[in-house]
């Protein structure tokens, strides 16, 4: 397939498959509490969250502290609703895309996503399905069988030893892969939720 998903940048598109490594550090208020790095270990995205409102809205960062995309939790609805903005403004006209649970009970993640331009919101135009307890979650275009991007556990010794959550995503190629950390930042704090709620 050689469409380009540009969601959020065509920089962020590479043109083969990209191996991402996430990992979830204990909440550390200068480093944010994600890194995810390239498969030599290199930081590509840092994750924060605003001291404020914690667990409500999250900045994806680039490697250099650049804010990417804010990522902000619709507080007032039942289905658990996230909406993505470009760099820290949470301005309407900087909506990139909002995020929603398929139905309101699940026993697996089933996630809809919505571009901006979707103004209608009849099909959505990503959807995410899998186990994030197994962290084996997948990416499809729209309601179709292609995959875009899917996670998957990677056990090493130093992730073990350090208890660290570490876990590795292919981004398919010439798909957004800020994009794709973005959803994973969202389905991380919604998993948060549960886990806590």
């Amino acid at each position: 397939m050689a469409f380009q998903t540009t969601i959020i940048g065509p920089q962020y598109c590479a043109p083969y498959p990209l191996d991402l490594a996430v990992v979830k550090k204990v909440m550390t208020i200068s480093d944010g509490n994600f890194a995810v790095t390239d498969v030599n270990g290199n930081i590509v995205f840092k994750v924060k969250g605003s001291l404020l409102t914690l667990r409500d809205r999250r900045v994806l960062l680039d490697a250099a502290g650049n804010p990417i995309t804010t990522l902000r939790r619709k507080i007032v609805t039942m289905h658990d609703r996230w909406e993505a903005y470009r760099g820290e403004s949470t301005n309407a006209k900087n909506l990139i895309f909002t995020l929603k649970r398929s139905s309101l009970i699940q026993f697996k993640t089933k996630l809809d996503v919505f571009l901006a331009s979707n103004t209608k919101k009849h099909v959505c135009d990503f959807k995410i399905k899998g186990s994030w307890l197994k962290r084996s979650c997948k990416v499809y275009a729209g309601e179709s069988n292609n995959i875009v991007a899917k996670m998957h556990k990677k056990h090493t010794v130093k992730s073990i030893l350090i208890g660290k959550d570490h876990f590795m995503v292919t981004v398919y190629p010439n798909v957004d892969y800020a994009f794709i950390v973005s959803l994973i930042v969202i389905l991380d704090e919604i998993n948060a939720d549960e886990e806590n709620g």
